[in-house]
């Protein structure tokens, strides 16, 4: 990042402090090749640490963020030695990250799938986040950092959901993480997941196409809806098992990115994903707990995305964690007595 003289900010990207460098003046900073390609409101979000989300959008939508001295929308993407405005903003400090545990930090530490110059893979473990936030104070991504404090670009590529578990990509330096993220926007990397949907599917192959709408409630819980003023979400659905009328294990691809997309086309289907507190059925969920659910039956099961340094395809496969085969083991069981008895 190249600072200008006057009114910059510092070159690591932190934030002003208001006390200590002036916030009464405006600051302006120039994109550098690493920040080619990244959208401005990420952009903000990163340089202006302390900053919650609601600012850096409302002062986008006011104007008073400027490239190259015009107003520009969140989605805009940053081209190098593009000049950014930034106005001056009072931030109340931000308490410092937790320390990650040393559970947690062995917890992650075993969950690494796959390392090389530009990536890191995880198998995240169901119950952890990605990243600290509210109620949460240390993630994965805050873990990872704690272990290897020799790399300084470490960034999440993509987000899972608190209680996915699966394939999580991490980038080690920007140029990959730019390269990723351009993937991602044009949907040339292919995710697919294990989910056990409650119920028997009765549609086969079917691909969902309806549009998303992310709302906060009290508390700032998200909840997610299809709704005709929401975002565009696609999601491919594959039966791949059926466990009589009870559930059916599917092979789900997306297409799109959304909050909760997944989730909330399953449930819109009328086949919500298995112990999914949120958009799920609990009775039916009871069900399922003498097969031994007690979490979401939902995991990020294989990434394959284009490496352009190798010029291959590179694929990576989570294998389901042991607590997810077991249910899946009980219900073919019960499965195979229901048909012996039939047979009888």
């Amino acid at each position: 990042m190249q600072i200008p003289k006057e009114g910059q900010l510092p070159a690591a990207g932190l934030v002003e402090a208001s006390e200590e460098q002036g916030a009464s003046k405006v600051v302006y900073v120039h994109a550098a090749e690493g920040d080619s390609g990244q959208r401005i409101d990420n952009f903000l979000i990163r340089i202006l640490k302390d900053a919650p989300r609601t600012l850096v959008y409302r002062i986008l939508r006011s104007g008073e963020v400027r490239v190259n001295s015009g107003r520009v929308k969140p989605d805009y993407r940053l081209v190098e030695g593009d000049r950014i405005r930034v106005p001056p903003v009072k931030l109340k400090p931000r308490d410092p990250p937790g320390t990650p545990s040393r559970s947690l930090r062995d917890l992650i530490a075993a969950a690494m799938l796959h390392e090389d110059r530009d990536l890191i893979v995880v198998n995240k473990p169901a119950g952890v986040s990605v990243h600290g936030g509210s109620g949460v104070s240390t993630g994965v991504i805050e873990t990872l950092r704690a272990l290897r404090p020799e790399l300084k670009e470490l960034e999440l590529v993509h987000r899972l959901d608190r209680d996915t578990s699966g394939c999580l990509l991490i980038a080690k330096r920007r140029a990959a993480l730019r390269n990723l993220h351009a993937q991602l926007r044009e949907r040339e990397m292919d995710k697919h997941y294990r989910a056990l949907l409650l119920g028997r599917w009765p549609f086969g192959n079917k691909t969902i196409s309806l549009p998303l709408l992310t709302n906060l409630k009290q508390g700032g819980e998200r909840i997610v809806k299809v709704h005709e003023n929401g975002q565009e979400a696609i999601t491919h659905f594959k039966p791949l098992e059926q466990f009589g009328r009870q559930a059916t294990l599917m092979d789900i691809s997306i297409g799109t990115g959304r909050t909760h997309q997944i989730r909330v086309h399953a449930a819109h289907c009328g086949h919500p994903v298995a112990g999914d507190e949120k958009y799920g059925d609990r009775e039916a969920d009871a069900k399922l707990k003498s097969a031994g659910l007690r979490r979401m039956f939902l995991h990020a099961y294989r990434l394959s995305f284009e490496r352009p340094d190798s010029g291959g395809v590179f694929n990576i496969t989570a294998p389901l964690p042991e607590e997810l085969e077991l249910v899946l083991a009980k219900l073919r069981e019960s499965r195979g007595k229901a048909a012996k008895s039939d047979a009888e």
